[in-house]
């Protein structure tokens, strides 16, 4: 007989979730129309998105499992899991018992008719985010691997949830996903004292509280169902395709998923009322739910959409709509001959009567770049008083490579061994996948002593081989910005911030880790420890503060205390130190020879390194590539840092 400590615990009710109307609601009409492709659900700890996900299975509808109804699965996906647990693989044990192929079905099989849910979505490699986008938009899975083709539904509610403190998932895997919510604590004292209250009551008798809250999620459930079972018969006119048409216009987003996305989730709300037709309202709803992630191009934008610009562009929507009808209305009719009230000013004239041809007064002439100087010729502000824009940073960092072979930090930057890439070759260990090639070499040298004449071929456990695979990893790059008073210099500073913006956008493309020390004064500050969320580095480099000393050696030594550290945390991340300075250490008693023993130390600690040197004027010192040559690392230009020029800068430390 079952103890009471072995009884499982009642989950949370998804009626009792206090606010977080919005994720609700995202949620409930992913339920009702499972091919909107899921639900990214962005917010800090402690903000119950793991509660209200698992909640929302109970109301999904039963399954017919073979005959046999049964509650829907809530299927949770670990951030190690592999391509074969996700997806499925041959089944290794009928191929070497029973010599037959057969395929073995992964989590996306068992979350048929139900959710898989990801926690931290935003740390799974991208190839798996890639498979699961993909299965929730087409609601199937297509497998072609090791000599087995396979395919099977895979209908189910995805769900993703994720710190963006711990880092951005990229724009091409944010576009994928159907809608997103932001969630946060709510700031209002009596719904936190609800929230509060509640999770007491719950964790004091769960049963009681379940069985309190037990009709309202009947009640939702039902409402679901109807939805869903009504949700073919809604109307979606051309009046509201054309406003959704025209929002997805107004907003610049890339592509038509926006577009087929915000249909979907305005006839599914639209059912979810109980209507038979998609209203504005609807319209209105979804673009809050499909939109705001879709204005996310660059991990520096900041996510959101702005309500004023969504009314704007819902008031242009129906301008256009009401156009439309009015014109389908007239459409037939003869136009009426133009008369010439209706004609423009400058319609009907030529050169000789001053109009916009070549010569005419309308022409703009070499010299017209804008408005006249008002004080004259050498008066008010010349061009080359003006202050310098910061640069832009238009240039990519294409190779800024740790170098040999890493472990396989999930990311795209260095070479390593991963279980997703090229097979390079092959093992008598586990290795990533089946060498299917290999394994059967190897058996085919056991055929003769294994009596087979004729047939399939005998395998034995023994003849297994695994696959090596060469892929890309990520790094942790960590910036020692040199921001003291030789640095200082708006232009240069400028020039520097750009340059390290640049670069942590190419860290964010390629899922590093990154940290950021500056150096001033007299110590190294680390403002911002190693993160995945590159858009808060941009923000804590905005409010840099320059000026003073440059104590090289401190940061140096603070940037060797980082990587060390984090190799107890992540060992299979490397490291790499990115030096912004002009290489003139100032800071304390003999400045230079102490940041060049500084320099040795951490090259010993077989960290990868490169200098970018900032130094600028006719008169340079070279300081900063003898430091290059003291960390044993690459050397490059600040002028320099581009794509074509980054390229193979990186050596081996020793």
């Amino acid at each position: 007989m079952r103890s009471e400590e072995d009884r499982p615990v009642a989950g949370f009710p998804f009626s009792a979730v206090v606010g977080q109307d919005q994720l609700r609601l995202a949620l409930i009409l992913c339920a009702v129309h499972p091919g909107i492709g899921g639900v990214l659900v962005r917010g800090e700890k402690g903000t119950a998105k793991s509660t209200v996900v698992r909640a929302l299975t109970a109301l999904l509808p039963a399954v017919d499992d073979a005959g046999t109804m049964r509650p829907a699965r809530l299927v949770e996906l670990p951030v190690g899991a592999t391509e074969d647990r996700v997806i499925g693989s041959i089944d290794l044990e009928k191929v070497l018992r029973d010599g037959e192929r057969a395929f073995q079905p992964g989590l996306l099989a068992a979350a048929h008719q139900g959710v898989l849910y990801v926690d931290e979505v935003n740390l799974l490699h991208d190839h798996l985010v890639d498979v699961l986008l993909d299965a929730a938009a087409m609601g199937r899975v297509h497998i072609e691997r090791d000599g087995i083709s396979h395919s099977h539904p895979a209908k189910f509610v995805l769900v993703g949830t994720m710190n963006p403190e711990e880092g951005e998932l990229r724009p091409q895997l944010l576009d994928r996903f159907g809608l997103a919510v932001d969630v946060a604590a709510s700031r209002d004292v009596d719904v936190r004292m609800e929230v509060v209250r509640r999770r007491l009551d719950y964790e004091r008798d769960p049963e009681a509280f379940v069985a309190r809250y037990e009709s309202a999620d009947h009640e939702l459930a039902a409402e679901i169902l109807t939805a869903r079972e009504k949700l073919d018969s809604v109307e979606l006119s051309n009046r509201e395709l054309r406003r959704i048409a025209s929002l997805c216009a107004s907003f610049d987003v890339d592509g038509m998923r926006a577009d087929l996305v915000l249909a979907r989730t305005a006839t599914a709300h639209a059912a979810w009322r109980g209507d038979t037709e998609v209203t504005a309202e609807d319209v209105r709803v979804a673009a809050e739910l499909t939109l705001p992630h879709r204005r996310r191009r660059d991990p520096f934008d900041e996510p959101g959409l702005d309500q004023q610009q969504l009314d704007d562009a819902l008031e242009q929507a129906d301008q256009d709509a009401q156009s439309q009808v009015e014109d389908d209305a007239r459409d037939g009719e003869p136009e009426p001959p133009e008369s010439p009230e209706d004609r423009g000013p400058d319609e009907d004239r030529g050169p000789e009567d001053g109009g916009p041809e070549d010569g005419g007064p309308d022409d703009e002439g070499p010299d017209d770049d804008g408005p006249e100087d008002p004080d004259g010729p050498g008066g008010g502000v010349r061009a080359t008083d003006r202050p310098s824009a910061p640069p832009a940073g238009e240039f990519k960092a294409k190779l800024l490579e740790v170098p040999g072979v890493g472990e396989g930090a999930p990311g795209r930057r260095s070479r390593s061994m991963s279980s997703r890439g090229r097979v390079v070759r092959s093992t008598r260990e586990r290795g990533h996948g089946l060498h299917l090639t290999s394994t059967v070499f190897a058996a085919a040298e056991s055929q003769v002593a294994r009596g087979r004449t004729a047939g399939r071929l005998r395998l034995a456990p023994a003849d297994l081989r695994g696959a090596i695979r060469e892929g890309r990893e990520g790094n942790l790059i960590v910036f020692v910005v040199d921001a003291s008073g030789s640095m200082a210099a708006r232009d240069r500073l400028s020039a520097v911030t750009g340059a390290v913006v640049s670069l942590l956008r190419d860290a964010y493309q390629r899922r590093d880790k990154v940290a950021v020390i500056t150096v001033r004064g007299r110590e190294a500050e680390l403002v911002l420890p190693p993160t995945s969320s590159v858009d808060i580095a941009v923000r804590r480099l905005q409010s840099m503060r320059t000026g003073g000393k440059s104590p090289l050696a401190e940061g140096f030594l603070r940037a060797r205390e980082v990587v060390l550290r984090e190799r107890l945390r992540d060992p299979q991340r490397r490291a790499l130190v990115v030096t912004l300075t002009d290489g003139r250490a100032t800071g304390g008693k003999d400045a230079l020879h102490r940041a060049r023993v500084a320099a040795h130390l951490l090259a010993d600690a077989s960290v990868a390194s490169i200098v970018v040197d900032c130094e600028t004027g006719l008169v340079r010192l070279g300081l900063a590539a003898e430091l290059a040559r003291e960390l044993r690392g690459g050397y490059v230009r600040l002028a320099e840092l581009s794509a074509q020029q980054v390229a193979g800068v990186v050596r081996a430390a020793a």
